[in-house]
């Protein structure tokens, strides 16, 4: 994944299995929230990743909370 110096564009480069893809995006407002680097990676799970390419701020994406069930009085 590339992005450009203003952060408004951003292309991803991945193999699907029959060939190299290349995917672009730029936002016409705002900025891709970009994450930190360490080591020379950056690690997103795939709900961060999806929330990156849609252009919404990837750290506000969390697992899904579980709820317990409340147990009927009996």
């Amino acid at each position: 994944m590339f992005r450009a110096r203003r952060a408004d564009r951003i292309k991803l480069v991945y193999f699907d299995g029959t060939g190299v893809c290349l995917f672009s995006k730029r936002l016409e407002d705002g900025k891709f929230q970009w994450p930190t680097i360490a080591d020379g990676v950056v690690r997103l799970t795939a709900a961060q990743l999806q929330a990156l390419l849609e252009g919404l701020d990837w750290r506000r994406v969390h697992e899904r909370r579980q709820t317990r069930v409340p147990i009927a009085a009996s």
